[in-house]
């Protein structure tokens, strides 16, 4: 697994996402606010205010008190917690990159002169969900991993880079993100799983409506996002601080409502060089 570390958040308007008609079972457009519904299975979303641990670094054991944790889809769930399976949903991993060329070379997003659109932050390519075929494609695949986390006992999960298609050099549209988004919120919801919303404030209420269950955010404090989310999402975010002004501020304005931890930049277990970890 290689580790994401933080991004500063991008900002831009945000895109009109519509409730696309998902003949998925009994998953249709519900009627109240345009969101997916869940199918027979029941989907639970992590509860407001839950003292929370991001491990997708490394996992460890949950500090005393800790109801619910994020750890990495090739990790194992924690025991007696709420357990959130992260998946980079909308780009390759750098050590995957090889598998996607090899067996999916085509589902890559590539620029006009055939290269591949990478996100330099992170030397991640981006996957290429410009139309509906290819969504379809990548939902299958995206979709055995989100399968694969509730099989080993994960209650959801976050889909990371809902805001690819700012690094997309224009070939990718916000209304791409949340028409895949949706894809993957019917694909959770079949399985069991509540979804998350990963960062990209300005589409939270698009994202809601998608079919998000709760937002992962990174960062909400220190640029002064949280309440975008709040609002979204009935205060079911879970938030992660990289700085302690930002935890400050996360805790003076939030701490009472949502979910907020300071963890190091590179999310390193407990005992590890480097860890560190506070709540408000």
């Amino acid at each position: 697994m290689v580790h994401r570390v933080p991004r500063t958040l991008l900002r831009v308007p945000a895109a009109a996402a519509l409730c696309g008609a998902l003949a998925v079972a009994a998953a249709g457009c519900a009627a109240s606010d345009g969101r997916n519904a869940v199918d027979a299975k029941t989907v639970v979303r992590p509860e407001p205010g839950v003292a929370f641990d991001y491990q997708i670094g490394g996992a460890y054991p949950p500090p005393a008190g800790v109801g619910a944790v994020s750890r990495d889809r090739t990790a194992r769930p924690a025991k007696g917690v709420y357990n959130v399976c992260y998946v980079n949903a909308f780009q390759a991993q750098p050590d995957a990159t090889r598998w996607w060329q090899s067996h999916h070379p085509e589902l890559l997003l590539r620029g006009t002169d055939g290269t591949l659109v990478i996100d330099r932050d992170w030397d991640e390519p981006l996957l290429d969900i410009s139309t509906p075929a290819k969504r379809d494609r990548l939902a299958r695949i995206v979709g055995k991993w989100i399968d694969a986390c509730a099989t080993a006992g994960y209650q959801a999960v976050e889909a990371d880079n809902l805001d690819s298609h700012e690094r997309s050099d224009g070939l990718l549209t916000a209304a791409d993100n949340m028409a895949f988004a949706e894809l993957l919120a019917v694909r959770a919801h079949r399985a069991g799983l509540a979804i998350g919303q990963k960062n990209a404030a300005d589409l939270a209420r698009q994202g809601h409506r998608a079919g998000f269950d709760f937002a992962v955010a990174e960062e909400c404090g220190q640029y002064d996002e949280c309440g975008v989310y709040a609002d979204a999402y009935d205060d079911r975010v879970l938030v992660i601080e990289y700085r302690t002004d930002g935890l400050e501020a996360a805790c003076a304005d939030w701490g009472e409502r949502l979910s907020v931890v300071l963890r190091d930049l590179d999310v390193v277990p407990a005992g590890e060089s480097g860890y560190r970890r506070r709540t408000c």
